[in-house]
């Protein structure tokens, strides 16, 4: 079976190389001093979990390998400000083009229209991409330890913490949870998808969510269609959730935010 997560880091790897000669990482330090300080992605979601609510993280995603075209008429701004509008309670931005539909642009024009915190969701794996990050409006960067050593990782959280961003370490298995101890961030997202054979399993999460320790903040991803899955996860006792393809189908986005943002259990 094909690798799709190689085949998308082999992809990247290229392109940031690319990218690099026509911007210089030198040239995106000396533009950090022009930019707004970021929004706290972290303190928003402590805020919600004080109350005793789960926190819902709404994406912003074109297509995907495993969708293909998740929406035709797609309007980033119309969708961030459904999003709000719906009380969610972080925003997530796709900017990888190929694979994804999304670019940084996208998250440059939410960040001028929205309040809310915004996650850079992309494959970061170097220190250029964490800053740039930084100045195209992120607020948060999404770290996926299935494609780091733990030593890159404590890299890339360093310069990520450095540029005042919070980071979300992503896991799939207790192989990942074991690399992602030992980073300090406190936010932690169970992926229900394996990016290697993109198939989704709920289970993951009722299986990973025990082994994370109690200081930390779980958040389960992928495959949580509607309510009764998102009564399913919350039982796993996670914290919040970050949904995309669900909400991106919908004919009216901020009132299916408003039904999975609001879900008795």
């Amino acid at each position: 079976m094909k690798n799709k997560l190689n085949e998308i880091l082999n992809y990247k790897k290229e392109f940031v190389r690319k990218r690099k000669k026509i911007i210089p990482q030198s040239s995106l330090i000396k533009s950090l001093k022009k930019i707004k300080k970021p929004k706290s992605f972290l303190k928003k979601i402590q805020q919600k979990i004080s109350r005793k609510k789960y926190f819902l993280i709404a994406e912003v995603k074109h297509s995907s390998p495993s969708g293909g075209l998740i929406r035709k008429n797609f309007n980033p701004k119309k969708i961030a400000l459904a999003y709000e509008k719906g009380g969610a309670t972080c925003l997530s931005v796709l900017t990888d083009k190929k694979y994804f539909g999304g670019c940084n642009e996208y998250l440059s024009t939410i960040r001028k229209i929205t309040n809310l915190p915004i996650l850079r969701k992309d494959f970061i794996f170097d220190p250029y991409q964490v800053i740039e990050s930084r100045i195209i409006g992120a607020d948060c960067i999404l770290l996926i330890m299935a494609t780091l050593g733990i030593k890159k990782a404590q890299e890339l959280e360093r310069v990520a913490l450095d540029c005042g961003l919070d980071v979300l370490i992503e896991i799939h298995n207790k192989r990942d949870l074991e690399k992602a101890l030992n980073l300090q961030s406190k936010l932690i997202g169970i992926n229900n998808r394996n990016l290697k054979t993109l198939k989704t399993d709920l289970s993951v999460t009722k299986e990973i969510a025990p082994l994370v320790p109690k200081n930390r903040i779980i958040v389960s991803e992928s495959g949580i269609n509607n309510e009764e899955d998102i009564i399913k996860m919350l039982k796993c006792k996670i914290n919040g959730l970050l949904v995309g393809e669900t909400l991106m189908r919908s004919n009216n986005i901020e009132d299916k935010t408003k039904r999975l943002s609001n879900v008795k259990f």
